[in-house]
C-alpha cells in the first residue's frame, strides 16, 4: 500500500516564500440558456433511478464483499452518497455507468456530515449501519427545501428494533441496546414514508427473528430495494404492498444488481413533449409505475401508445390533440397516487392547456415556491396554501422567455420545461439543484431538438 501524504513534510521542502495563503476558489455557478418555440422529436434514453440508486448505494453497508451496481445514474447526488461510503472507509470505484462498492474495510460508523448534509438520501446509511456494526452517528440530512420531512419515523421504528437512539448536537446517535443486536419486531409507521421504509427494512433485513412494517410506503423504488437486498441474501415479502415481511439474516453478501429506470425522468420527457406540443418516444420505461400520469396526459388529450415492453411513445402534435390540450386537475399521493415530484412540472404544462385546473399537494407542504418563478414567464397561478389554480390558454397569456432562479430539483425542472414552451430566450440560474437528478440533462434535450446550452461563470 502506497504511504500516506504527509503535508507536514512537504512544507519541510517548500520556499517560505511560497507559503502565503492560497487564493480563493473559484466558484463554478452554472446556468441553462433555452431559445424556446423549438418542437422536439426523436428517442431519449431514460437513466437508471435516483431515488432506487441513493438507498441501494446505502444498503451495500448491509452487505460484505463487493456490490457492483449497474445502470447508475451519473449525478452529483448519486456521486454524493459514494462520498459518504468513502468516508466510512468503503472502497467505491465507478466506470460506465457502474459503481462498485466494497464494504469489508469499513473504519467508521459516523459519515462525513459535511457530505450528508447534501442531500436526503444520505440518512439512509443509519439503519444499515446499526444493524451491521450495533452503533451509528449520522447527521440530520440535507436536501431540498420543499416542507418538514422529520426523522422521527425513523427513529421510532429503529427504536422497535432494540436501539437506543438520541438527537444530540445535530446528530442522531444510535446504538442496539441489548449489546447484540437488533432484534425483529411488528410496528406501523404513522404515514407510508418512503425513506422510513427503506431505512428500516435495511435495518431488518439484519436483525434476529421477523419483522412486521405495516402503512408501509408501496413505491417501485421500494420494490428495486427489496430486489438487490433478495439478491444478497435477504428474505423481504410484500413489497410493493402496505406491508412488508422481513426474516432476519445474521451476514448478507454484495451481489450484482441493475437499478430500474427512473420513473421521475421519464415522466419529465413526457411532460416535456406534451408543453412543447411534440411527438418523441422513450426506453425503458416501466409502464405501470406511470399509469395515473399516463392518464391524466391521455385525458389531456396526448396519444400514447406502447410500442413495446420498455418503450413508449408520446404525441401532443396540434393536428392529432384536438387543436389544443385540456386542462386536468391533479392530487398528489404516495404511489400509486399522482407523484409529488412531478407536480411542478405538470403545473409548468397545464399554463399552456385549455381552462382552468386546480393542483393539491398533500404530501409536502411547502412544494409552491416554483410559483413565483413560472409566474414571470407570464403564466396566471394563484396559490392558497397547498393549493393553486392554473389558468391556461384563453385565460392567460402565452408564455415568454425571461431569466428565473432554480431553488430545487424538480421546481427547477419546472422552469426547464416552460423555458423550453416560452417564446424568446431563457435564463435559468441555479441549475446545480437540477443536475441532482438528471443526467445529462442538456444533452438529451439537445438530442431531442431543443435550443439548449450551459454556461458557467466563475467567481472570484
Amino acid at each position: 500500500m502506497a504511504s500516506k501524504f504527509n503535508p507536514l513534510c512537504a512544507c519541510l521542502f517548500q520556499d517560505p516564500k511560497q507559503l502565503s495563503p492560497p487564493p480563493k476558489t473559484l466558484i463554478q455557478d452554472p446556468k441553462l440558456i433555452i431559445k424556446g418555440g423549438s418542437t422536439l422529436s426523436g428517442h431519449v434514453s431514460i437513466s437508471g433511478s435516483k431515488n432506487s440508486a441513493l438507498p441501494i448505494l446505502a444498503a451495500t453497508l448491509c452487505c460484505s464483499g463487493s456490490s457492483n451496481l449497474k445502470n447508475v445514474p451519473c449525478l452529483s447526488d448519486t456521486r454524493t452518497m459514494a462520498s459518504i461510503l468513502e468516508s466510512l472507509g468503503a472502497q467505491v470505484m465507478t466506470f460506465n455507468g457502474e459503481i462498485v462498492v466494497n464494504t469489508d474495510g469499513l473504519l467508521s460508523v459516523e459519515p462525513d456530515s459535511t457530505e450528508i448534509g447534501k442531500l436526503r438520501g444520505g440518512f439512509f446509511v443509519l439503519g444499515p449501519l446499526l444493524a451491521r456494526f450495533g452503533e451509528a452517528t449520522v447527521g440530520l440530512p440535507g436536501g431540498c427545501d420543499i416542507g418538514a420531512r422529520p426523522v422521527d419515523l425513523y427513529i421510532h421504528g429503529l427504536q422497535a428494533l432494540g436501539a437506543t437512539v438520541e438527537l444530540r448536537d445535530g446528530k442522531v446517535q444510535a446504538h442496539v441496546s441489548n449489546g447484540k443486536g437488533l432484534t425483529g419486531a411488528s410496528f406501523r409507521l404513522d404515514c407510508p414514508s418512503v425513506g422510513a421504509t427503506e431505512t428500516l427494512m435495511m435495518a431488518a433485513c439484519l436483525a434476529e427473528g421477523n419483522t412486521v412494517i405495516s402503512n408501509a410506503a408501496q413505491e417501485p423504488e421500494i420494490i428495486d430495494l427489496a430486489g438487490f437486498l433478495t439478491n444478497c441474501g435477504a428474505v423481504v415479502e410484500g413489497a410493493g404492498t402496505d406491508t412488508l415481511y422481513i426474516s432476519g439474516r445474521r451476514r448478507l453478501y454484495g451481489s450484482e444488481y441493475s437499478i430500474m429506470p427512473d420513473r421521475i425522468e421519464a415522466g419529465t420527457y413526457m411532460l416535456a413533449a406534451a408543453i412543447t406540443r411534440s411527438h418523441i418516444s422513450m426506453s425503458p420505461v416501466i409502464y405501470s409505475n406511470l399509469t395515473c400520469l399516463l392518464d391524466k396526459l391521455s385525458h389531456a388529450g396526448c396519444k400514447i401508445l406502447q410500442l413495446s415492453d420498455d418503450t413508449l411513445e408520446l404525441s401532443a402534435v396540434p393536428g392529432a390533440t384536438r387543436d389544443n390540450l385540456q386542462g386536468f386537475n391533479i392530487k398528489t399521493h404516495p404511489f400509486p397516487g399522482f407523484p409529488t415530484d412531478l407536480q411542478p412540472l405538470t403545473m409548468a404544462l397545464l399554463s399552456t392547456c385549455k381552462g382552468i385546473s386546480v393542483i393539491e399537494e398533500t404530501v409536502f407542504e411547502n412544494r409552491m415556491s416554483h410559483v413565483t418563478e413560472l409566474q414571470k414567464f407570464g403564466a396566471k397561478i394563484q396559490v392558497c396554501g397547498s393549493t393553486a389554480l392554473v389558468f391556461g390558454k384563453g385565460n392567460a397569456s402565452p408564455l415568454c422567455g425571461c431569466q428565473v432562479i432554480a431553488t430545487d430539483l424538480r421546481g427547477g425542472m419546472s422552469l426547464v420545461l416552460a423555458g423550453l414552451a416560452a417564446e424568446g430566450c431563457t435564463e435559468i440560474s441555479g441549475i446545480s439543484h437540477v443536475d441532482r437528478g438528471y443526467e445529462s440533462l442538456e444533452m438529451k434535450l439537445q438530442g431531442l431538438g431543443a435550443n439548449v446550452t450551459r454556461m458557467t461563470s466563475r467567481i472570484q
